[in-house]
């Protein structure tokens, strides 16, 4: 079956796009003084930012996802590594929605996918990528970038070629990383080398 895609990063406006309400007037001047009309400054609300959260694997699109998200704590009850937290407070509206916390204890991937199962309202869904983001190795902060002999992030990496060391350097394979958050979570440099990214974009099942 035919997976959706999902979008890791924002996508980044064309620089060659131009404001259709700017009309073409030419360069217009008195006494050497330009006369043309400013460009408009309107701001454009149409693309509503939102902070991505890294939410468990299989979590659909996030607008459908809070809709039908009914906090039942199924999900977290359901890892065997205690990866589900439910957002806390600071979090407002998205208090009680579960999310993985790679600092406290990373996305395994097991194989069975138990948080999916659990899901009731099926908000986690296996008809998509169970991709919640993106790992990015800081180089300046990575031991093996300065001399040391380390490789704790490929050894107890879950996803098979999702890390990859060529010289005794580590690198990320971004077309394979699922954002589980294991490398960060066993990484031993003294400033955490490893940064975590979440999915810009996790898309909506496939009709079947």
């Amino acid at each position: 079956m035919e997976l959706p895609l999902i979008r890791r990063y924002p996508v980044a406006r064309s620089t060659d796009e131009t404001d259709p309400s700017a009309e073409d007037l030419g360069n217009r001047t008195i006494a050497g003084i330009s006369i043309d009309p400013v460009p408009s400054l309107e701001i454009k609300t149409s693309r509503p930012t939102a902070v991505p959260i890294f939410r468990p694997p299989g979590a659909i699109e996030e607008k459908q996802f809070l809709r039908g998200c009914t906090q039942c704590n199924e999900c977290a009850k359901a890892c065997p590594h205690s990866a589900i937290r439910p957002l806390d407070d600071r979090w407002g509206p998205l208090a009680g929605t579960p999310t993985i916390q790679a600092d406290l204890s990373a996305c395994q991937m097991c194989s069975d996918y138990p948080c999916i199962t659990a899901c009731e309202p099926k908000v986690l869904s296996r008809e998509i990528p169970v991709v919640m983001g993106t790992a990015v190795i800081t180089e300046h902060l990575c031991l093996a970038y300065h001399g040391s002999i380390c490789s704790a992030c490929r050894e107890r990496c879950p996803v098979a070629n999702a890390i990859e060391v060529t010289s005794g350097k580590p690198k990320i394979n971004e077309d394979v990383c699922t954002g589980c958050g294991v490398c960060r979570f066993v990484c031993p440099a003294p400033e955490n080398a490893v940064l975590l990214m979440p999915t810009f974009h996790r898309p909506t099942p496939l009709p079947s």
